[in-house]
Parts: structure tokens; C-alpha cells; sequence
């Protein structure tokens, strides 16, 4: 099943096991950024809106944590249960469509949705739009390229006949590309600082946290965010691949298969040190 709405779909599923992904990856992302829901100084806020809020969680968190604050959550799709706090709605929407709330926020929060969006300069307008004066929108999202800061991964690792000799690098290669001739830009990260600046926002932050693939890190709490990314990754290996390779790129589905099959022994591997960056 895809996400759908309004015509517009998006290339991830939407079944209990993406799902499930989801929620794992918001538990990773509050151990790393030491359990808090929002980094920017916000007090108090009256209204928050969580753009593409997935399953809801963050929105239900957020909600239970700040009782006197409404939450609005919106998705193309409808996945967010039913029992959440008073505080907190969800609505079935397209962020990419005009945006047509009655009133402004205080806080517009929008996290991974790398691979996802096709226009993000007119998506974070929109958010400048719909923040009140003195208010926060905060934007949490990947540089999906895949990297190593000690040579174990990296385009000069290609054979004698040309072909790239490490599956993860092939893998993530081809499959950014397929995002980008899908029409989404997989890589949005790097480029938030310029598109808030560009939108109006002041006061403009921009921190990078290293996001390493696997429990190989020396240091304790890399290991941990590590290993949390890499349960992560594999559970959505398929989801991430199967229609990008097949429907845009047009590969068969049991070649995709065998390549996926290689790609786990190198996030497995303890000799590829991979990363990547939110």
C-alpha cells in the first residue's frame, strides 16, 4: 500500500511494518537529541502544527508533555490512532497543497521527509506564512548520502571492470537518483538553513548530528544511535527500494531482491563504517 491523497502519493508504504519504522526512528531521534521533542527555545506555546506527523507520535508526545497547548497533526495519510490526547488532532492533508488553517502558530515542527516533498522552498514558505510573529518553525531532515570518515566506503571503491565493488555504495547511489527522477529531493538537510533564510525566518539555526549505520562506533553513545539506525535501515530496506527501482527505474523485482541481499551484509558489516547526516 502507498500513501495517497488527493491524487499525490509518496514512494514509501504505509503497512504496520513501515509504520512500526517509523516509530522505532522517533525513539532514536529522542535519544539523540537527549529525549527533547523540540530543540528550538520555545515557551509555552499555544498552537503547534507537525507536518507529516506519520504515525502521530511526536504529536502525542509533545501533546502529553504540554497539556494546555493544541497540537495539530497532518498526514496524506490517516494512520494515527484513535485514542490521543484531548489536546491533539489529527487532519488528512497535503503539505504541499495551499495551506488553509484559520489561524497561525507558534511552533510549525516538520521532521524526515527526505525523499518525500517536491517543492521544499514553497513548503517552508508556507510554514513562514503560518507562524505568528515570534513564533518557531523547526525542521528536522537527512542528507541521505551515505559516507565514511575512514576510507571503508566511498565511489573509489569500483573493481577492475569498472563495477562499484561495495553493494551498500551502488545501492545508495542509484536509489537518491531514483528519488530525484521521481521528483523528490532525498537530500534536503544541508539545504534548510538556506531555504528558512530565503522564506523570511530570522534568527536562522543549523545543527548537524552525525547519524552512524551500525554499532561499529568506539564511542558509547554513537553505538547506541548506531545500532537504533541500523534496525531502522533494514526494516525499511525493501520499502525504500522496491517501487523507487522497479517503477522508475525499471528494474525487475528479483534483481532488486539480490542486490538488497548484499547491501545487509554491508550494513551488518563491521568493516564498513557508514553514515549519514540529519
Amino acid at each position: 500500500m502507498l500513501w495517497g491523497f488527493r491524487g499525490q502519493s509518496y514512494v514509501m508504504p504505509n503497512d504496520e511494518a513501515e509504520l512500526d519504522r517509523l516509530d522505532l526512528t522517533h525513539q532514536k531521534l529522542r535519544i539523540l537529541l537527549d529525549n527533547k521533542l523540540l530543540l528550538c527555545p520555545v515557551e509555552n506555546p499555544k498552537r503547534v502544527l507537525d507536518i507529516g506527523t506519520g504515525t502521530g507520535i511526536w504529536a502525542i508526545e509533545y501533546g502529553d508533555e504540554h497539556p494546555d497547548t493544541e497540537i495539530i497533526g497532518t498526514d496524506l495519510s490517516p494512520t494515527q490512532p484513535s485514542w490521543v490526547p484531548p489536546n491533539v488532532k489529527f487532519e488528512v492533508d497535503d503539505c504541499e497543497e495551499p495551506w488553509t488553517f484559520p489561524e497561525k502558530f507558534d511552533v510549525v515542527h516538520c521532521r524526515y521527509l527526505a525523499a518525500a516533498i517536491q517543492d521544499w522552498p514553497r513548503l517552508v514558505a508556507q510554514a513562514f506564512r503560518f507562524t505568528r510573529p515570534g513564533g518557531w518553525a523547526e525542521f528536522q531532515d537527512y542528507d541521505l548520502v551515505y559516507y565514511s570518515e575512514d576510507g571503508t566506503l566511498g565511489d573509489e571503491w569500483i573493481d577492475g571492470n569498472g563495477v562499484m565493488a561495495v553493494p551498500i555504495w551502488k545501492w545508495m547511489t542509484t536509489l537518491l537518483q531514483a528519488a530525484r527522477d521521481f521528483g523528490c529531493d532525498p537530500c534536503p538537510g544541508p539545504k534548510l538553513e538556506g531555504w528558512m533564510k530565503e522564506a523570511g525566518f530570522a534568527d536562522v539555526r543549523a545543527q548537524k548530528y552525525k547519524l552512524p549505520i551500525g554499532p561499529w562506533p568506539k564511542d558509547e553513545f554513537l553505538k547506541t544511535i548506531g545500532a537504533w539506525n541500523l534496525v531502522q535501515i533494514e526494516d525499511g530496506l525493501e520499502g525504500f527500494t522496491l517501487r523507487l527501482f522497479t517503477q522508475t527505474l525499471g528494474w525487475k523485482a528479483e534483481d532488486v531482491q539480490v542486490l538488497l541481499a548484499e547491501v545487509r551484509k554491508d550494513l551488518r558489516s563491521s568493516k564498513v563504517h557508514a553514515m549519514f547526516d540529519l
